[in-house]
């Protein structure tokens, strides 16, 4: 088991390691120039989880009005509450820039960040086909996230954890 002992906003000097569980993430990474950009980037919030010095994982939000999207989410280790404690710090950045609706893409075979997803509140809507090149990706939204209710339920995955 991973004991992440802390989750922290992405600086540039994190991108060696956040490149490298890029590549193993996923089958079409991102390069190291567009994670620059994307770190640096005023209307983005990247977050990374470390554990024993090294990137065990990270997630990036891009910002759009009352929009947060969520680009990008990974995890070197699976099953161990990783991705939930990522989500949460994404949709804690979310709020505190004011977000009302989160969204995402997601590939249609992957039940298992499906599963994180919904358990955040966020239902599918619709399909864009060949979004990964060769394979369709589930749009999931979850409305109103600034509400007394949501943040109930953001609180209590939040206990979950402890």
């Amino acid at each position: 088991m991973v004991a992440v002992m802390e989750i922290r906003p992405m600086v540039p000097e994190d991108l060696p390691g956040v490149l490298e569980l890029e590549r193993a993430s996923f089958s079409q990474p991102w390069d190291e120039a567009i994670l620059q950009t994307e770190v640096i980037s005023d209307n983005r919030v990247y977050l990374v989880a470390e554990s024993d010095g090294a990137i065990v994982g990270y997630g990036g939000l891009l910002l759009d009005e009352d929009e947060a999207h969520i680009v990008t989410l990974a995890s070197s280790v699976q099953r161990q509450g990783l991705g939930t404690r990522l989500m949460l710090g994404l949709v804690d950045a979310a709020l505190d820039q004011g977000a009302h609706h989160l969204t995402l893409e997601v590939r249609v075979s992957n039940k298992a960040a499906q599963d994180l997803y919904r358990k955040f509140g966020m239902v599918p809507v619709g399909v864009r086909s060949a979004y990964y090149g060769n394979e369709d990706a589930l749009v999931m939204w979850v409305h109103d996230i600034s509400e007394p209710e949501y943040r109930a339920r953001v609180e209590s995955i939040r206990e979950g954890l402890r």
